[in-house]
């Protein structure tokens, strides 16, 4: 039965070959949306999953509570992972983990330098590793990295130092051009979707730092891992973790009230709060976000088809009723009928999977993220593609199934089939409104997200970042006293307009955040952003001063024992004070051990994303935390500028690997989510915007076919072209319309609450909702008077001549 059910619906769609291609295309570019967002999510939640124990293993963050709101960093203070492994006996295994960039060398067997590359490294306890199970191909992880000067490599970084990682142990590579790390082990390659991604793990006993034993001072680089005893829960842990906290931190000063959160492995890709190494973050929303896009896409598919199914049922009514004649019965029917989407669908599957095939490159370059398409690889996707061929063969057929199946045998041979009764019609009515509410909602968001980036881009952010390349030097102490030499240097040629030595840009998310005291012995209630800056400072990003003046140049040595001379506030540390710019000038301020008084007002600028309010920060002049140069170039001469700041660094730091980016490229990622889904936004309002156009043509087609007497009578009586075009016009027009009351609360809804992440963004307004429902009636209005048109034109004789 099912061969000759199949062999039928073959024939059928060959038959009606238009109606088969155009049915494919537009399930095919749904059902291929369908499976990117698959490819995609599922890659997202395969982060982290590797490990055996992922289920007990938890990241400590931290999280404090202060008075005008709260603050968290993945990082910890330096000494918690070993107090906690003292004084937390629930815990199984208790690992510090600390991230750092360095220059490698390798050198070739007879000495020479062989490779000289900037590599992301990390120094690791040897307790990481009985918490995260890694796969060994060399040495032994238990001690392996135990001893000061020992490293373990992944396979792959092994192989590109040596040629082969069979050979990598018992080697020596040069880290920072300060330690010779030993080769001691080999491990296997992680997958990408990782959130620590470790190729290079040096012994944690090779690490040094001045706030190593520190609990005063949070680096984000510095994680610590735990893993929880068989059977242990968090709550056990609450109680503990309240004495370690009050045990280690009273004593350590600072604003705030500090805490830690235990936060899942399997869920640090996903939380946008902390952030990871990998610096790849997708949240559940996002996630959610594109499983309704998704969604909204198969709907608008299986509307599609339903609509185009529907417009040729009156073609196939004698059929239908020649086999009732011939005893077929109305679940045999749906079967046949059935069988005929089910086959249609898995050619538009078949095409689906050239189409994401296709897009994948795209996709991959769009998210930054190496995604690919394999059966092999992933077999789940083939119960995925399974389940969609079967939801949306079902979702798409069972109503046109019903219909033809449900036909009256006798009017069915006499071909007076009315399918225009009042629920068949309500049904289409209300698909229609379904299918364009969907796309007014994604049309409107497209539009609002493209006005809300292009005011991100154009506010004013109260500094100048355009030309100013944002140098990295090394911050070895040997190398400080050459910060000024250079920058001398780069100053004397020609194009540059200015240079300063800093810690960081104006705007940045490498924020330091410290307690200070104003005028008083006492710390204030909120903590202000630090910034390391020289006297050209303010001159080269173009930042204002409303009262007072700039610092002033210090001279004499690099040295961490030099104290603060003087600093500059901007507004808004003033106004959280109550004090005016003008009052605040010769007050003093205490930060650290350091007490200078306050020279300068800085009007306000935006020293974050503009997701995020304004901070109250200082300015200090410290060498010793001089880590970049900030030149502003004259943006006609910028590629001799750059090439000849290129050339004065490497004479100075030779031995280091040059490296730059520009203020305003850092920016732009600020918001390259928003570009992201701005991008996707566009795709699948278009694409579903095609959907739209070849459903509501296939709508058009059904109701021109029903209504061909009637404008065959109409046009005998004297009626017009334009007039028929108007009549069949009117009724579309008024379901969009309605479609756009619908769509326009609901788009307002999400909007707003998008938006709500944002401290500036635009005011809502009418013109959006405008501008989608303006589009969507030019598409209705287009469409049907095309196809209506067409039916205008029809003889009338050619309709009436069988009556």
């Amino acid at each position: 039965m099912f061969k000759l059910n199949l062999t039928i619906a073959l024939r059928n769609l060959w038959k009606n070959k238009g109606y088969t291609f155009i049915n494919i295309a537009g399930l095919s570019i749904g059902m291929a949306g369908c499976m990117l967002i698959y490819i995609f999510i599922s890659y997202q939640l395969r982060f982290d999953q590797q490990y055996k124990n992922k289920d007990r293993i938890y990241r400590v963050t931290t999280h404090a509570t202060y008075v005008d709101g709260e603050g968290a960093d993945r990082g910890v203070p330096m000494p918690l992972a070993a107090a906690m492994r003292n004084d937390l006996g629930m815990l199984e295994q208790v690992a510090a983990l600390q991230g750092s960039w360095g220059i490698v060398k390798v050198k070739d067997t007879n000495g020479e330098l062989k490779i000289k590359t900037e590599e992301r490294a990390f120094y690791v306890e040897p307790q990481f590793f009985k918490i995260f199970d890694y796969t060994w191909l060399e040495g032994n992880p238990e001690k392996a990295l135990i001893a000061p000067n020992t490293v373990a490599l992944s396979k792959g970084t092994a192989t590109r130092f040596f040629g082969d990682w069979h050979r990598a142990v018992g080697q020596t590579i040069n880290y920072q051009n300060e330690k010779d790390l030993k080769v001691t082990a080999v491990f296997d390659d992680l997958p990408e979707n990782n959130s620590n991604l470790i190729h290079i793990a040096i012994s944690y006993a090779s690490f040094e730092h001045p706030k190593l034993h520190s609990w005063g001072s949070i680096d984000s680089d510095s994680e610590c891992y735990i893993l929880l005893k068989e059977g242990g829960t968090l709550a056990e842990l609450e109680g503990p973790k309240n004495a370690f906290v009050k045990k280690y931190y009273q004593s350590a000063g600072g604003v705030g009230k500090p805490d830690h959160i235990f936060q899942p492995l399997t869920t640090i890709h996903h939380d946008a709060r902390f952030t990871n190494f990998s610096g790849k973050v997708t949240s559940i929303k996002e996630m959610v976000g594109l499983t309704v896009i998704g969604l909204f896409l198969m709907i608008t598919a299986c509307i599609n088809f339903i609509n185009l199914a529907t417009a040729q049922a009156v073609n196939r009514s004698k059929e239908v009723g020649v086999r009732k004649v011939m005893g077929s019965l109305r679940q045999q029917l749906i079967v046949q009928f059935l069988t005929e989407t089910m086959t249609l669908t898995f050619f538009a599957l078949l095409l689906s999977c050239v189409l994401t095939e296709a897009a994948l490159p795209g996709m991959s370059a769009l998210f930054k993220e190496n995604i690919s398409f394999s059966l092999v690889q992933d077999p789940e996707i083939l119960l995925f593609m399974l389940g969609l061929v079967i939801f949306t063969g079902f979702l798409a057929g069972i109503y046109p199934a019903l219909v033809m199946s449900g036909f009256s045998p006798v009017l069915a041979i006499k071909n007076k089939v009315n399918m225009g009764n009042t629920s068949g019609g309500a049904l289409r009515k209300i698909l229609v409104v379904l299918q364009f509410a969907i796309t007014i909602v994604l049309i409107t968001g497209t539009v609002v997200i493209l006005i809300q980036m292009k005011y991100l881009r154009e506010k004013p952010l109260g500094f100048n970042s355009s030309a100013i390349a944002m140098i990295n030097i090394p911050d070895e102490e040997l190398n400080r006293q050459k910060f000024e030499i250079l920058k001398s240097r780069i100053q004397k040629e020609p194009g540059v307009i200015a240079v300063s030595l800093c810690s960081q840009g104006p705007s940045s998310d490498a924020n330091v955040q410290n307690a200070f005291a104003f005028n008083s012995a006492e710390n204030e209630d909120f903590q202000a952003n630090t910034k390391s800056v020289d006297e050209d400072y303010f001159k080269t990003f173009g930042l204002q001063i409303i009262a007072g003046r700039g610092l002033s140049k210090v001279t004499g040595e690099f040295s961490k024992d030099d104290l603060i001379k003087e600093f500059v506030v901007n507004e808004t540390l003033l106004k959280k004070l109550n004090i005016k710019p003008e009052d605040a000038i010769g007050k003093m301020i205490t930060l650290g051990s350091a007490k200078a008084p306050v020279v300068g007002v800085l009007k306000d600028f935006n020293n974050m994303s503009l997701k995020e309010v304004i901070s109250p920060i200082l300015f200090a002049t410290r060498k010793y935390k001089f880590v970049t140069l900030a030149v502003k170039m004259d943006i006609r001469q910028m590629p001799e500028v750059i090439k000849h700041t290129a050339q004065i660094w490497n004479e100075y730091y030779g031995d280091y690997i040059y490296h730059s980016s520009f203020m305003d490229e850092t920016i732009s990622n600020y918001y390259e989510s928003e570009r992201v889904m701005g991008t996707l936004f566009k795709v699948f309002a278009g694409v579903i915007l095609f959907i739209a156009f070849i459903g509501l043509f296939g709508l058009i087609s059904y109701v021109a076919t029903q209504r061909t007497k009637e404008m065959a009578i109409r046009k005998v009586l004297g009626a017009s072209t334009f007039e028929l075009v108007k009549m069949l016009n009117t009724s579309f027009i008024s379901l969009v319309f309605f479609a756009n009351l619908i769509a326009c609360p609901i788009a307002y809804i999400l909007i707003s609450e998008w938006l709500s992440g944002y401290s500036y963004r635009i005011e809502m307004s009418i013109w959006p909702f405008v501008a989608a429902m303006t589009i969507s009636l030019l598409i209705t209005i287009l469409t049907v008077s095309l196809r209506s048109y067409k039916a205008a034109k029809t003889n009338p004789v050619d309709a009436l001549k069988y009556e």
